[in-house]
Formats: structure tokens, C-alpha cells, sequence
């Protein structure tokens, strides 16, 4: 009862870049509850947010006070979990407008990630050919990246993991050529499918790098997004293949020179979304924005079984 409270802090002031946004609405993702377990009380937790722009730095270029915008946010800030909150605007995107809060809220972390995996870590276009193995494809991150591929990438083929039926229905709505059961023989069922294997696989649930070598062809590439305890990489070898890790924080948290990579790819996907090639993840909203819906947000994620997103929206009256 007492992981999430409610407390009251001063409203903070734009300086720089920053943006304070007026949050509307927020989601939960898995790296929110290892924030919470880990975090200090008094913690300010949270990264996807949808908000209103309600005064700006005296750097700040690409908003206007009034705009509504969509980000995740880093893990060196205080977060997305207040009423107020003060973010970078480079890693900043323009809300679709053809969304609500709600389901904007839903999509900047996974959105941002599976973007920089398939264009940045495995460096797609659209003439890339090839298959996909999407490990945890019912998920919110693997949940944009079918949708992602789809829109985006014609001749590359997905493969999805699910283990229940309501998993392969999410995944056919979002596009996937084919699924396989992740409590099964991976190996062979993705050989059932793809004989000749696959020349990229995504990972959220990192099991066993050994069926993934199995499965990669060679010069292949694996991205992994979880923490597993250990990782032995000297099989990648023999197929020199490559091993990318993704943390969509990055960027914000090395101030890298492209920080505004994130803000640009935010404004292109809000573009696909309001032309209909894409759509928000959001599966369970829960109102209003307090600690205690904040808590049954973080218990659904803890469950392992979500599809797609949680959002907690709307702060109470």
C-alpha cells in the first residue's frame, strides 16, 4: 500500500530546453516497476507521458505554450508520475492528433524502441528483404514493431512469439506473417515457418542465446532490450553475427548529438498514425491519475501477461 503515495511538490520552472508539460495521461512499462523497487523514497517515477505544453525555457525551439505533445522521457529526472513535469524538448514529439491522451500516452518508450532497433541498431529501409523473430511480439514494444514493419518495410517478414490465443489475435490485428509458442521448442517452430532461419531477431525476453545462434542466419543480427544475468557471445562468432543491446534513454542520458533523433521520430510516427498506418497499444486504461490506480497499473505489468499497454489517465477532481 504505501509503494506508490500521493505528496504534493512545487511546480518546477522551465530553464534551457525544458519544457513543463501538464501530463494528462501516463503508462506503465516494465521499466517502471525495476524503477520503483530500486528507487529511494520520494521518488518521482514514470517516463511515457501525453500533455499540454504550459510554459517553455528560454532555448526551447521547436514548441509553443498550448502545444500538445507525447515522450518517455529519461531515468535521471524526475518522472511522468506528477501533474507537472519538466523534459527535454529534443526528446519531445508533437501528439497525434487524432488521439486521445490515453492512448498517446501509451506508445512513446516502446515506439522510440522499436524504431531505433529496426533502423538504427539492425539499420532496415525500405528495400530490406528478410524474416524477423519478434520474441515477446504481444508486448508493447514488440507490439509496434509488427505495426512498424508493416507500414514500413514491405518485403521483410515478421515472426511473433504468443502463448495464448488472445496473444495471436493482437498479433494478426497488428500485421505478423506468422506466430510461433514461445513455451515451446522455439527452434523448431521457427524452422517450421523459416527453413533457411531468420537474418534478425528482437528480444525482450532473452531465454537462450543458444536457440537464437541456432536460428540466426549468418552476418544475422540479435537486439536485446532485457537484462538477463549472463550472456556468453562467443557463439556469434562462427556466423559473424552481431549483438546489439537498445536503451532507448540513451540518447538523453549521454546527450548524444542526435538527441533530437527521438523528437523527430516521434513527429513521423504521430504522421503515420493520424494517416491510419499505425495505431495505439493501449489495452486497459485506468482513471483517475493517483497513487492507487498508479499501484494496479504497476500490479497488471508485475503479471507478465499484459497485451499491449496499460495507461492511467485523467487527475482526479
Amino acid at each position: 500500500p504505501t509503494s506508490l503515495v500521493d505528496a504534493e511538490r512545487e511546480v518546477p520552472d522551465p530553464e534551457g530546453r525544458d519544457l513543463l508539460v501538464e501530463v494528462h495521461a501516463v503508462s506503465v512499462n516494465p521499466v517502471d516497476v525495476k524503477r520503483r523497487v530500486s528507487s529511494p523514497s520520494g521518488t518521482i517515477l514514470g517516463y511515457d507521458a501525453a500533455g499540454i505544453v504550459r510554459a517553455v525555457g528560454d532555448g526551447v525551439e521547436l514548441f509553443a505554450v498550448g502545444d500538445e505533445v507525447y515522450y518517455a522521457g529519461v531515468v535521471n529526472r524526475p518522472g511522468s508520475n506528477a501533474q507537472y513535469q519538466l523534459v527535454d524538448e529534443r526528446i519531445v514529439g508533437h501528439k497525434p492528433s487524432s488521439l486521445s491522451f490515453a492512448d498517446a500516452a501509451a506508445l512513446p518508450l516502446t515506439t522510440i524502441t522499436a524504431w531505433e532497433v529496426l533502423f538504427e541498431r539492425f539499420r532496415l529501409h525500405e528495400l530490406s528483404e528478410g524474416t524477423l523473430l519478434v520474441v515477446g511480439a504481444s508486448g508493447g514494444v514488440g507490439s509496434m514493431m509488427l505495426q512498424l514493419v508493416d507500414a514500413l518495410l514491405p518485403d521483410v517478414r515478421t515472426i511473433g512469439t504468443a502463448s495464448r490465443p488472445e496473444a495471436v489475435d493482437w498479433e494478426r490485428g497488428l500485421g505478423v506473417g506468422d506466430t510461433v509458442d514461445h513455451h515451446g521448442d522455439l527452434v523448431a517452430q521457427v524452422r517450421d515457418v523459416a527453413p533457411g532461419g531468420v537474418e534478425w531477431i528482437f528480444s525482450s525476453h532473452t531465454r537462450s542465446l543458444e536457440e537464437y545462434v541456432t536460428l540466426l542466419k549468418p552476418f544475422g543480427h540479435i537486439a536485446a532490450i532485457d537484462d538477463p544475468k549472463s550472456l556468453d557471445v562467443v557463439p556469434l562468432k562462427a556466423k559473424s553475427a552481431a549483438f546489439h543491446w537498445e536503451l532507448m534513454f540513451t540518447r538523453p542520458l549521454q546527450n548524444t548529438p542526435d538527441m533530437i533523433g527521438q523528437h523527430e521520430l516521434l513527429d513521423e510516427v504521430a504522421g503515420l498514425i493520424d494517416t491510419g498506418r499505425l495505431r495505439s497499444t493501449a489495452t486497459t486504461t485506468l482513471a483517475p491519475l493517483d497513487a492507487e490506480h498508479l499501484r494496479e497499473a504497476h500490479r497488471l505489468v508485475e503479471d507478465g501477461s499484459v497485451i499491449g499497454k496499460v495507461v492511467v489517465s485523467g487527475w482526479p477532481a
